[in-house]
């Protein structure tokens, strides 16, 4: 068991991005044609987040055409180079799926708004006084 652990702690990434499911992110991804590589972006809606540890997944869905896409990430991969958090959402589940049914606008999620650093010490410093 402790061999397998041990694997498993290897290919673990040290740093990782932070998002949530409800997030819209970028995802920078490693595609390898022959033998150049190059860098792909995709954009999307972070619907769900399975498994833990090596295992650990993310699925994105964005539309492109009027149809809905999918796309499944593994967490740890190193063609994953980098995960952009380009909008944060507020969400009250672990799970978006029922977002495939809706269209248009109903597909929305609402951002979440948070204060900036220095406009929450300040606040924190006026309560204080």
């Amino acid at each position: 068991m402790n061999e397998i652990k041990a694997i498993e702690a290897a290919q673990m990434k040290s740093e990782l991005d932070d998002f949530k499911v409800g997030d819209t992110v970028k995802v920078h991804f490693k595609i390898v044609e022959g033998k150049t590589e190059r860098i792909q972006a995709y954009e999307g809606l972070v619907i769900c987040m399975k498994n833990s540890r090596v295992g650990k997944t993310f699925t994105v869905r964005k539309n492109s055409y009027g149809v809905g896409v999918e796309r499944v990430f593994p967490m740890h991969s190193p063609r994953v180079v980098k995960v952009e958090v380009m909008r944060p959402g507020k969400v009250r589940r672990a799970k978006l799926y029922y977002i495939r049914d809706k269209i248009g606008k109903a597909a929305k999620i609402k951002e979440l708004i948070s204060k900036k650093p220095h406009e929450a010490a300040a606040a924190q410093e006026s309560a204080q006084a």
